[in-house]
């Protein structure tokens, strides 16, 4: 007895893949595999655009005085806008514990999801050259403000490390 779905005026061995269906598993096989390259792409090739945002590399002293930099008192704070749009605030205080004055500086703060992977990582100048520069011993708040926040962050202080700095006798 026949299938009641098979046509039984054309005999199985004579049917035909269309070149149409070749051709959509061709794109959708291409999508997941780019997608699948995105997701995994190394976290090092993303870092990339932290370069291009203007914001240079720091050099071994400046990456040696970082060390004396402490970031202390991070707290975070979800308020509302004019626009009626939630902000969130990442406040807190670094402190030069350093010899010398530190003229600019940045900071990078990765937010993570259940499962600790970074589901946000934003780099955003704390301390910028026309401010008076961190003088050594010094202790200054600072405060970033963060509008779009991802649905899956965990809603814990983000890790907070120094991505830039600048030093008077490293100034180019």
């Amino acid at each position: 007895m026949q299938d009641t779905f098979e046509n039984p005026e054309i005999p199985k061995s004579k049917r035909k893949i269309s070149p149409l269906t070749i051709g959509m598993g061709v794109v959708i096989g291409l999508a997941v595999l780019l997608s699948l390259w995105f997701l995994f792409e190394p976290l090092q090739n993303r870092d990339s655009t932290m370069q291009e945002s203007g914001i240079p590399k720091m050099n071994p002293t400046e990456q040696e005085y970082a060390k004396k930099i402490e970031i202390a008192n991070l707290a975070m704070s979800r308020a509302e806008n004019f626009l009626h749009q939630e902000v969130t605030t990442l406040t807190g205080e670094i402190y030069n514990g350093g010899t010398e004055p530190v003229l600019t500086l940045s900071l990078t703060a990765e937010f993570s999801d259940d499962m600790q992977q970074i589901v946000l990582r934003e780099t955003r100048r704390v301390l910028a050259s026309p401010a008076k520069a961190l003088a050594p011993g010094e202790r200054r708040a600072f405060e970033i403000a963060f509008e779009h926040m991802p649905v899956s962050w965990n809603m814990h202080v983000p890790s907070v490390r120094i991505s830039q700095l600048q030093l008077p006798s490293q100034k180019q």
